[in-house]
């Protein structure tokens, strides 16, 4: 996952997207400032041009494409999406930040203090937030925001339509200290995960479930926001946003006249891009980068994804309520073939992914995945089928009960790579009997069509919004996940989830329950597999600095910087 909306968040398979999609490459071209070159690239962890703001200029536009102008701005809420918590960075409070390794601090605009210790047993933060700190509308920022961010996603009121209780769930209190800009959150016990709280906060007038589930619907609520830009200009049908200069913001300067966001999918933002009516845009395989290799001025950037390509299939629709049949599906897929497919001619290749906790650089990796038993197995899938009481039909395709075994497959991305890799998975499980059915949707559908579950399989990007993974665990595989939406989780699940993983206290031996949890989970259940990494492969015009600021996406690791940073060099 890196959100946080979600602090894991989701994404249109082949994009960036707001609900949550990567590896590493290194810089740039061949270092002439001119189109991104096709030849094999060292990835990095992080490869996003960083700039100390002395070297940038003030002024001048940036314009970015983006998947999605989500209809949800709530970045808490369960209908949000990484997209969502991408734009609301740039008008929303920027609370901590987060260096690309995964370092928390907080950021001076909004806290002059952030200590975590603890107390007669139990984890305590206390913070004082800058005094000149205040929301768009006029009021001052400080405990009460605080108090509605916990309130609104700690699970006691099961009206919120929240992303993810977890974290918030185990605060007992937020309290005002000696003064309303002194905030004291207190834990049940001993927490593991106490930097990943309040990374943003919402406005203390979202006290209600109607203001957390409605307000936000179509309506930024520019007002509710505050930092170095606000938001004027919001259009979901037209598929644009507008930032520019707060004059309330009482920190660094924005370094940027404008801020724009237009929605496009992949083919429609590299021809942008070309045209010059944007300023960078994802070029995640050899076709879109070949598109761009002859552009002048121009950079290629190659980073590590900190998201998870999955594959999810609906035990709740009549065909994948069998658990036989949903696992059936899963080793039917040959992962190593696809994955050849999306990285054909960028001379990249990954190990299995292993894991939807962490990543293979983080400490306590495990492949949970190869533990429960994942594999490429046409033969056992078959048998599985078999044994399910699907029976092989005269044109290969199974039959029970005179219905055929069919899977509706919609995609959201016009990506060729996209639409080749979905084509060798048909071909994958029409071997096995399988006929899915692959549906190409409008990018803009994409929010809408997942948490409605418009779908009998979908893929998409499960995106950490920050370096915490496993912190998240119930958000992956508690019954009542609004990430998961396999409809595969249970109460006995839920409970195990508490019993063993959340009542850890240190990092550690959480990551190592979750780890041996999440292989006992898989066999249970067979809901969701993780499909692959890979690079994030962004082109941008030369000189933008500073790159993905927000959670969620990009070339800076699990980085989250300071919005106001982002500029063109001098």
């Amino acid at each position: 996952m890196k959100r946080h909306q979600k602090l894991m968040g989701v994404v249109a398979l082949g994009g960036a997207l707001a609900l949550a999609i990567s590896g590493c490459a290194s810089g740039s071209n061949n270092g002439n400032g001119s189109g991104g070159d096709t030849k094999p690239a060292e990835v990095k962890q992080a490869d996003y041009n960083p700039q100390p703001r002395e070297n940038l200029k003030e002024g001048g536009t940036v314009r970015f494409r983006i998947n999605e102008i989500t209809p949800q701005m709530n970045a808490f809420s369960s209908d949000a999406s990484a997209d969502t918590t991408r734009l609301a960075a740039w008008y929303t409070p920027q609370v901590l930040l987060v260096d690309p390794d995964g370092t928390v601090k907080p950021n001076p605009a909004y806290l002059d203090k952030w200590d975590i210790t603890t107390e007669n047993g139990k984890t305590v933060i206390t913070m004082k937030v800058n005094e000149k700190a205040v929301w768009n509308d006029g009021t001052p920022i400080d405990w009460t925001a605080f108090d509605a961010t916990w309130k609104a996603n700690n699970g006691t009121n099961e009206a919120f339509q929240v992303n993810s209780t977890d974290k918030y769930k185990d605060i007992e209190s937020v309290a005002k200290g000696e003064t309303d800009k002194d905030v004291i959150v207190t834990f049940k016990g001993e927490f593991a995960w106490p930097k990943a709280v309040f990374t943003s906060i919402l406005h203390p007038a979202v006290t209600t479930p109607e203001a957390f589930n409605t307000s936000f619907l179509e309506n930024a609520r520019p007002e509710w926001g505050a930092g170095p830009y606000k938001l004027t200009n919001y259009d979901v049908k037209g598929q644009t946003a507008t930032l520019e200069p707060n004059e309330k913001w009482w920190g660094d300067k924005p370094l940027l006249d404008k801020v724009t966001f237009t929605g496009l999918d992949t083919t429609a933002g590299i021809n942008a891009f070309k045209n010059g009516e944007i300023d960078a845009v994802e070029t995640p395989n050899k076709d879109a980068i070949a598109q761009v290799a002859d552009m002048k001025d121009v950079v290629t950037y190659r980073a590590a994804r900190t998201s998870k390509t999955v594959l999810l299939l609906d035990a709740d629709k009549p065909q994948f309520q069998d658990i036989k049949v949903r696992e059936a599906f899963f080793l039917g897929a040959n992962l190593d073939q696809l994955k050849q497919v999306i990285w054909n001619g960028l001379d990249y290749s990954e190990e299995s992914v292993g894991t939807l906790n962490n990543y293979r650089f983080q400490d306590g990796f495990q492949d949970s995945y190869k533990e429960a038993g994942l594999k490429f197995d046409l033969e056992g899938a078959k048998k599985l089928l078999d044994d399910a009481g699907w029976k092989e039909g005269s044109d290969g395709i199974r039959e029970k009960d005179g219905v055929k075994l069919s899977v509706i497959f919609p995609t959201h991305n016009d990506s060729p790579t996209i639409q080749a890799m979905l084509k060798a998975l048909q071909q994958q499980e029409k071997a096995i009997g399988i006929d899915m059915k692959i549906e190409q949707r409008p990018t803009a559908d994409f929010s809408t069509d997942f948490t409605t579950k418009n779908w009998d399989a979908f893929s998409l990007q499960f995106t950490d919004g920050d370096p915490f993974g496993p912190a998240n665990f119930c958000q992956l595989y508690c019954s009542d996940s609004s990430l998961n939406l396999s409809g595969t989780g249970s109460a006995e699940i839920d409970k195990k989830i508490a019993d063993e993983v959340e009542s850890q206290t240190t990092p550690e031996a959480w990551t190592a329950a979750s780890m041996k949890l999440e292989t006992e989970i898989v066999k249970e259940t067979w809901g969701v597999i993780p499909i692959y990494n890979g690079p994030w492969i962004v082109t941008a015009k030369k000189g933008l600095a500073n790159l993905t600021p927000e959670p969620y996406v990009g070339l800076d690791l699990f980085g989250i910087t300071p919005v106001e940073n982002v500029g063109w060099e001098k």
